[in-house]
This record gives C-alpha cells, structure tokens and sequence, in this order.
C-alpha cells in the first residue's frame, strides 16, 4: 500500500508539472467558447457573411429553435469527438512519455511494484480525463448563459447534465487499450494512430449496421438515445464496451508485468 501510495504520488506530480495538463485544459475551454460563436451566429445569420468560414459553418447546422437543449444535445456531441481524441492523448502521454524520455529503466528500479505503478497510472488518467470533461460541461453553461438561451429548466439542464456524464463515462472507459498501445509500441506514435484508426471505423461501421458492436461508436450511438438510423443499442452494447476496457487494463497489465522494458 506504501509503494501504490509512492507511485500515485509521483504520478501527480508529473502530471501537475507539466504543460500538457494546462494544454488539455486550454483545448476543452476553446471548444464551448468556438461552440458559442457557432450558436451566436445561428442566432444572427445577419451577422453570417462578417464571419467568413465560421459563418459559412454556422449557416450549415440546422437547429431550429437554438435553446438549451439543442446546446446541451451539440455539447455532449462534441464530448465523444473531442473526449475519443483527448482522453487518448492524455493516456499516450501518461504512459508513453516513460519511453519517449528514456525514464522507463530509472522508473523500474524503484522499489515499486509494476502493478502499483500501472494502476498509478490509471488513477491519473481517470482523474485528468473526468477533470477535462468536468471543465467542458460546466464553461459550456457558462457560454450558454452569456449567450441567454431559451428553454432553461432544471429538468433540461439535469437530463443534460446526465447524458453528458454517461457519455463521457462510457469515452474514458476506452482509454485502456491506448495506454497497452502506448506501452507496448513504448512511445507516442502507436497509440494516436491506433485512436485515429478507430474514429475513422466508428464513423463508416455504422453502415453496415455494426455501430452497437464496435466500442468506439458506441459513445455516439448512446448520444441518440440509443437509436440512429433503426440501429438500437442493447445490453449487449455495454457489456462489449466494458469487457473491452477491462481487456485494455489486463493487457496493459500483463505487458509492464512480463515484457523486458530495458
């Protein structure tokens, strides 16, 4: 317990210390602020042409009433774009900097089990990835509020606020075959192609009607209320996604636990 206690610490102050914590916080503030020029030039299409592109985008979304719900539904949208991507630069980072910094030897001669420091590792993911997604809810009240949107109730914000958290649960569950990725192509590279790869398959495997199968386009089907296009995720869904986050963890396990990191 002493030497989980060790490894978390030393894992925070690493994480605490470096730019890419203050990085990531900045990217998931610059997302609700973009979102609400988007929604005020919706809300002004007089305004569309000084805007140039952001206006010609503007002018492509189809809201109708732009209110708190529409908001809340395109903020949890942004969540699984910006969350598959984020949450799986974090976990690089977290666990690929060891190689790509050659600390990985000065590391395991601590008097640490492998086990505490993988779990070390996780824990400061988890905590980073749920601080980031925390950050992007609540700036995007904030936006929505500046913007004076109609429709505010507590029952909206709350169905809103707990869509958002599911989905964002369901995003940072699949942070652990990224961090096996990261370990095991020990570094940076292997993981992000590995993350570009599967939302490049989670946005055409819906096609043939395997979205509710595939982990990484499950986070966006559940957006739907589980339903897009007749496709409907079931049990069946979740228990994929679970099993294959678990899966990510053992393997990352196994690999720090058995493979020669020297």
């Amino acid at each position: 317990m002493k030497g989980m206690r060790a490894a978390l610490w030393a894992e925070i102050l690493k994480a605490r210390r470096s730019t890419m914590l203050w990085a990531t916080v900045l990217a998931f503030l610059f997302i609700p602020m973009m979102m609400g020029v988007l929604i005020f030039v919706i809300k002004n299409p007089e305004m569309a042409q000084k805007f140039g592109m952001i206006g010609t985008k503007a002018a492509m979304l189809r809201f109708g009433n732009v209110d708190w719900s529409a908001y809340l539904g395109l903020l949890t949208q942004a969540m699984v774009g910006i969350g598959l991507l984020g949450f799986g630069f974090v976990t690089s980072w977290v666990f690929g900097r060891e190689y790509s910094d050659r600390t990985i030897p000065d590391l395991l001669a601590l008097p640490v089990s492998r086990f505490s420091i993988v779990v070390s590792k996780f824990i400061v993911v988890l905590s980073w990835c749920t601080l980031l997604s925390f950050i992007l809810f609540w700036f995007g009240l904030v936006i929505g509020g500046v913007l004076h949107l109609s429709g505010w109730s507590d029952e909206i914000i709350f169905l809103g606020a707990r869509r958002f958290a599911m989905t964002s649960l369901l995003t940072i569950l699949l942070c652990t075959p990224v961090a096996f990725f990261a370990s095991y192509g020990r570094g940076y590279l292997p993981p992000m192609g590995f993350i570009i790869l599967t939302l490049i398959i989670a946005q055409f495997i819906g096609v043939v009607g395997l979205g509710p199968y595939f982990p990484w386009a499950i986070p966006g089907l559940y957006i739907g209320g589980g339903e897009t296009e007749g496709i409907q995720l079931g049990v069946a869904s979740y228990l994929i996604l679970c099993f294959t986050s678990i899966a990510g963890f053992l393997a990352t396990l196994a690999w720090w636990r058995l493979a020669d990191q020297t």
